[in-house]
């Protein structure tokens, strides 16, 4: 980011950190994490992917950006319950959760153990002695960790047939069965990125055949599409809330009132029947990058929308026609005096704070990106080192380290809500 910009960017938004934030969802339960949480993600090649991870902690620092909750992302492709190219899952754990401390952990495993075969009772013995494993090593070495298990993501039996009679992804929901009696047995959370994402896309399929492939290309993989609808998925079963803001502009002939929920309003007027006025909201939108076609139809074939990011806006009393929304003098859509009267939602518009909010999430993935390279290139490479090596490894962890703070800080700088100018114009 140019250093201007970026100069800019502090001035703007040194004064909000006054501001709290939602922290409840529609069923008005609290949301699962909390101040002070670290959460390590654990899994196989889809946590690697750092896609619906990366979207799950986007969402957190916009829709929390006072609260201070930091994310490891420790996919490693290949992994068993029982370890893989990482090692052994004693090593992965002591080095890739335990190690970082965390008060949350999620585990996603389940896709490698089943074999891409049919079930086969030898081989789901494994699975759950190894997974047993995990929960009572995670609980012994992190006592008072919260964990969430996972059930498998599916392997795309919907736009493809089947490999074999009943489909792969009908022994991940068994697997995905035990997985849930092992939670209920150690009281333990249980999400389903299984089930949402295939009911999604049946309705995605439905509608865009070719299209509705892409969601999970290989099949074991899902692309951004597939990914965001697993990270909805997670952040539904903790409680995520829906709302951003909401904003209510009412012409009651010459008066204007504007109200609203988690917004601040500082100034508003009315000339010549239309309104404008300035609001601070107290988080940012959940970026959604709605010009990925495949993103898209996922968001179409789901209700990743009204689950994650409600910014509606209600414009009561124009007269009819139609009229354009102008934020920062910058046009952000046109709509009738009949869908503003209704509510615009404002999250799946190029507002600035969606832009600011898809900042957010470059830092994200730099940050993570910087911590896969340090990870996976110098320290487990060069684990075994001694000596000068030794030393001059541990230097430039530090140094890689270092970096990766500075970019979080900057992440968490730039969730920071800012002030907005809006503005209706009658559409010529």
């Amino acid at each position: 980011m140019h250093r201007a910009r970026l100069t800019a960017w502090l001035l703007a938004m040194c004064p909000i950190f006054a501001l709290t934030s939602p922290a409840l969802a529609a069923d008005d339960k609290p949301f699962a994490l909390k101040d002070g949480d670290r959460v390590v993600f654990f899994g196989d090649s889809i946590t690697d992917q750092r896609l619906y991870t990366t979207f799950i902690e986007t969402y957190v620092v916009t829709r929390f950006p006072k609260m201070d909750v930091t994310f490891v992302h420790s996919g490693w492709s290949g992994d068993r319950v029982t370890g893989g190219g990482g090692g052994p899952i004693d090593t992965r754990l002591e080095r890739d959760v335990f190690s970082y401390k965390p008060t949350v952990v999620t585990v996603m495993l389940g896709m490698n153990d089943a074999g891409v075969r049919a079930f086969d009772d030898k081989i789901f013995e494994t699975y759950a002695k190894g997974y047993e494993h995990i929960v009572e090593s995670v609980k012994e070495h992190i006592p008072g960790v919260r964990m969430t298990l996972v059930r498998p993501s599916p392997y795309d039996d919907v736009t493809r047939e089947p490999k074999f009679d009943g489909g792969y992804n009908a022994v991940l929901v068994r697997y995905g069965d035990f997985i849930e009696k092992l939670a209920k047995k150690h009281d333990l959370d249980v999400a389903d990125l299984n089930g949402p994402v295939v009911e999604a896309t049946k309705k995605a399929f439905a509608s865009d055949p070719k299209d509705a492939e892409k969601l999970n290309p290989d099949r074991i993989h899902p692309g951004l599409g597939g990914q965001l609808l697993m990270a909805a998925a997670l952040l539904k079963d903790w409680h995520a809330p829906a709302l951003v803001s909401r904003t209510e502009v009412k012409i009651e002939g010459d008066v204007l009132v504007v109200k609203g929920s988690h917004t601040n309003f500082e100034e508003s007027s009315l000339s010549g029947g239309l309104p404008s006025w300035t609001q601070r909201d107290f988080v940012l939108p959940f970026p959604i990058n709605l010009k990925d076609p495949v993103v898209d139809l996922a968001v179409r074939s789901s209700s990743v929308v009204q689950d994650l990011d409600e910014q509606p806006l209600k414009v009561i009393g124009l007269a009819d026609g139609e009229y354009v929304l102008k934020i920062d003098g910058a046009a952000v859509g046109t709509f009738t005096s009949t869908q503003f009267e209704k509510g615009v939602n404002l999250a799946v518009l190029p507002t600035p704070m969606a832009r600011q909010a898809a900042e957010v999430h470059q830092l994200t993935l730099a940050h993570n990106d910087l911590h896969w390279t340090r990870w996976r290139q110098l320290q487990v490479p060069l684990e075994k080192a001694e000596g000068k090596t030794r030393a001059t490894l541990d230097a430039a962890i530090k140094a890689l380290d270092g970096r990766e703070a500075q970019l979080v800080r900057l992440q968490r700088l730039l969730a920071q809500p800012v002030m907005h100018r809006f503005e209706m114009a009658k559409k010529p």
